[in-house]
């Protein structure tokens, strides 16, 4: 393992680095997925760009105007612990609860977990499901980008040369969102063989579904919305018949594959159960 170590102290440094060495340079964060990939060499940088010396980006915020602004650096332990987070967003709290081992959360960030850009990334379908945004800087200015776009492919995002993530934002409308976040796997410390956010809306009746998102992780290459599924609920009454149809239409959506965790009939098996139990515990009607 060869490869020269960058530490800019800013982002426009940072941004300069990453479009001076292109496809040559990979960016770090806390390290934990990057490192294990440089050690298996599933992927052999000539630059490694750190981006820890910037300061700024390990930030939690809420207001009500923006909503919920996370730094790209806001570790996940934080996230984990955050009374803030707890309070205005639970899912992404429980999400970061379920990310792994305590030490791996202590070292993790945000910004990391999602560039990994893991199918199967613990903190990706619980903020698509709050229909959160990437804040990206580069080299024509800051943009805001809908994170369910954000992901390319295994391991691959939409950002562009001299781009940097240096931050996500929920939107305060989605504060009144009942969400949360379910993962299957093999152990507690292990990545998901699927996982499934679950966000729900209620009508001022409190019975029919007024806004609905639902989000698979570990079925497809990308973290995926059901769609069809969320179109089948707008509007219904959320009764357990009404979930179960929604259930088996995710599963029809999910996109899985064999491999050492689980088969894709298994795969797509979850999806219906746990897209079930999802709903019916942001719908209130299951503990």
């Amino acid at each position: 393992m060869h490869f020269k170590y960058l530490t800019p102290n800013t982002i426009p440094q940072a941004m300069a680095l990453l479009a001076r060495h292109k496809t040559r340079a990979t960016v770090m964060a806390g390290g934990t997925d990057l490192v294990v990939k440089m050690r298996s060499r599933a992927i052999d940088p000539a630059y490694v760009v750190d981006l820890s010396n910037i300061p700024g980006l390990d930030f939690i915020d809420f207001n009500p105007r923006d909503g919920l602004n996370i730094g790209a650096l806001a570790s996940i332990r934080a996230l984990e612990t955050s009374t803030l987070v707890g309070k205005q967003y639970p899912v992404l709290q429980s999400a970061a609860h379920q990310l792994a081992s305590p030490a791996i959360r202590n070292m993790a960030t945000l910004g990391g977990n999602l560039c990994n850009a893991s199918p199967s990334a613990d903190m990706a379908p619980g903020l698509i499901a709050l229909a959160a945004k990437a804040r990206i800087a580069g080299p024509e200015g800051e943009t805001f980008m809908p994170l369910e776009e954000f992901f390319s492919g295994p391991g691959k995002t939409a950002l562009k040369a001299g781009q940097v993530l240096v931050g996500i934002q929920v939107p305060a409308s989605q504060a009144s969102m009942q969400a949360v976040y379910l993962k299957h796997a093999r152990s507690s410390i292990e990545l998901a063989v699927v996982g499934v956010a679950a966000g729900v809306i209620l009508d001022s009746d409190g019975r029919s579904c007024k806004d609905v998102r639902i989000v698979l992780g570990a079925v497809a290459p990308t973290p995926m919305r059901a769609r069809k599924a969320e179109a089948a609920l707008l509007g219904k009454k959320l009764d357990d018949k009404a979930i179960v149809e929604a259930a088996e239409i995710a599963a029809g959506e999910a996109r899985p594959i064999s491999d050492v965790r689980a088969s894709a009939d298994y795969r797509t098996e979850m999806v219906r159960v746990f897209t079930g139990r999802a709903l019916r515990v942001a719908a209130g009607i299951a503990s």
